[in-house]
């Protein structure tokens, strides 16, 4: 098996992976998963690994994450993961659509750009100059 390239985004933090044959390894941005980021982001990032089962014992996944926050580098690697495992074994796909969506499918939504002559505020009124 060749090993296969996946990126996936969310907000302005952007995930690379490659995944290939293996015995199960994770390292994201060189760090092994189990001592990664805190407990509750590697939770999220597991999601995926714990629902394929032992197929996350046959694959090594080798990721690069950066930009965003710790939220958003955590779900950007997520994507990431389930994209590359679906790349890996197709049947994957029900599974992991199933439990999430967003395993699969990346979040489009962005900030709201801001506005002339409002400094720095999207939606906000001017205030009056008149009074």
């Amino acid at each position: 098996m060749k090993a296969i390239n996946v990126s996936g985004k969310r907000k302005s933090a952007i995930a690379r992976a490659v995944i290939k044959k293996g015995t199960g390894k994770v390292r994201i941005n060189k760090i092994p998963l189990d001592i990664y980021s805190d407990k509750i982001q590697r939770l999220r990032i597991k999601e995926p690994l714990i629902l394929v089962g032992e197929i996350s014992k046959k694959i090594d996944l080798g990721i690069n994450v950066n930009g965003g926050g710790k939220s958003s580098q955590a779900d950007a690697v997520r994507l990431v993961i389930g994209k590359a495992l679906v790349g890996y074994d197709e049947k994957l796909k029900s599974i992991l659509y199933d439990y999430d969506k967003h395993l699969l499918v990346a979040d489009v939504r962005r900030k709201e750009t801001r506005k002339p002559n409002r400094h720095g505020k999207a939606r906000s009124k001017r205030q009056k100059s008149y009074r």
